[in-house]
């Protein structure tokens, strides 16, 4: 498909919706999260190609990015006994909240967290935002931290830019790209995922997550509507 193509059917998904009033949000396309990082994402890097198209049709593209402190509270190597994938809980302003333990990854500084992207992506982004940097907080979405009170500033950027549209695309859908998305309905945005260009780790958690992003009214973009 060509780019004006796939401009047109993107667009067509979101009833109309300019260039001007949306962005395009890529969530976490780093070398940690690619298959045989540490926290790889089964075909994380099948999303490339579409996410390189995608960003040429957006005149507005923003990148989060995980980037972690290495003594951060969500990896299992810094709780004694802990491994990954094993559930603790933290406390958030006195409030119980169940973490998920990662093993170690997107390190601040470390070729990890560097961006998997082609350098012309990197350079049409106009803000990274990055998220995780506080270490006793772990933050999925591109909007708020894991208190569910922190903001990344994200909202308001977007406010300013009198952007009403949000694209998301990323890793993983079943975390960050669909917590990104449920914040975005959650701060009055409109939310589209575009999903040729996500993937998720674990089947379970993708039918979980799609199906709540549905009930919050996601616009959710499959392979047939840009085929």
């Amino acid at each position: 498909m060509n780019t004006n193509d796939l401009k047109s059917k993107i667009f067509a998904t979101s009833n109309g919706i300019t260039q001007a009033g949306s962005a395009l949000v890529l969530i976490d396309i780093q070398e940690d999260f690619m298959p045989g990082g540490p926290l790889g994402v089964p075909g994380g890097d099948e999303i490339l190609g579409p996410v390189e198209a995608l960003a040429e049709i957006f005149d507005n593209v923003i990148l989060s990015q995980d980037w972690h402190p290495a003594d951060h509270k969500s990896f299992a190597s810094n709780h004694d006994g802990k491994a990954p994938f094993d559930i603790i809980e933290l406390h958030y302003d006195g409030e119980p909240a169940n973490q998920v333990l990662w093993p170690d990854h997107c390190i601040q500084g470390t070729p990890g967290a560097e961006f998997r992207l082609p350098e012309r992506v990197i350079r049409k982004a106009q803000t990274v935002i990055r998220k995780g940097f506080r270490p006793a907080i772990d933050s999925y979405s591109a909007f708020v931290e894991n208190d569910m009170v922190t903001s990344t500033g994200l909202a308001g950027l977007l406010k300013e830019r009198r952007i009403t549209d949000v694209f998301f695309a990323g890793l993983a859908l079943d975390y960050c790209v669909a917590w990104s998305a449920l914040s975005a309905k959650q701060a009055g945005l409109n939310a589209h995922v575009i999903l040729p260009a996500c993937r998720g780790i674990a089947p379970i958690s993708i039918e979980n997550m799609t199906a709540e992003m549905t009930a919050a009214g996601v616009n959710l973009i499959t392979e047939e509507d840009l085929a």
